[in-house]
């Protein structure tokens, strides 16, 4: 076997390992994403924002899906802008905080700073124990914000502060987070559908 065919099984088995990550989600169910787009679409509803945070891959993934809300999510569905930020802001701010205040403090800083009571906020962490995430989690709860958690690894310290959980059955962290995103996609589709059963947001004509 040369060295192409080895890389080629390798690849295969990293997508069947994805496979049964997302297999593994399917039979748990998902309740939880559910009872998520039920949540914040009445938050959207009632004048508030959807926040959204995470470190590495997991930053990318929380401005994804903000960009999902605030521009468009599926072609078909040309609508109404959904309020949504990803704290993970412009290099200035991020490495302002991390000079003045150490990075920690980063998420923390930018959740009192741009959120209220009402507000929503989605964390994404593959461990459950990013330090800053921790931070932003704590303060969201002491301002009335509900947290909702994208984790992996079992949950980490950051579960005992999720109102609702999207708890990733795996330790591998590319695993985690093919399958947060594909999560990501569900709750902003529930999210969308809601919010335009309910009439908050229409439908434009075709671009």
């Amino acid at each position: 076997m040369n060295n192409l065919q080895n890389k080629e099984i390798q690849i295969k088995e990293l997508f069947s390992q994805s496979i049964k990550v997302k297999e593994e989600c399917i039979a748990k169910g998902f309740k939880s994403l559910v009872k998520m787009g039920e949540e914040i679409s009445r938050s959207v509803i009632n004048g508030n924002k959807i926040m959204l945070c995470g470190n590495g891959g997991s930053a990318a993934d929380a401005q994804h899906l903000a960009a999902e809300m605030l521009v468009k999510l599926r072609p078909m569905n040309n609508r109404d802008g959904i309020a949504a930020i990803a704290l993970a802001q412009d290099t200035s701010t991020i490495t302002a905080c991390g000079n003045d205040f150490g990075y920690e403090k980063l998420y923390e800083r930018m959740l009192t700073s741009l959120g209220k009571n009402g507000d929503c906020l989605i964390a994404i962490t593959t461990s459950g124990n990013s330090e800053n995430i921790i931070l932003a989690m704590q303060a969201a709860k002491h301002m009335g914000i509900k947290v909702y958690g994208f984790l992996g690894s079992g949950g980490g310290k950051a579960l005992q502060f999720c109102d609702e959980v999207f708890l990733i059955p795996s330790y591998d962290t590319g695993r985690i987070q093919e399958a947060h995103i594909t999560g990501g996609h569900a709750l902003m589709e529930c999210i969308e559908d809601n919010l335009l059963e309910a009439g908050h947001i229409n439908l434009k004509d075709a671009i």
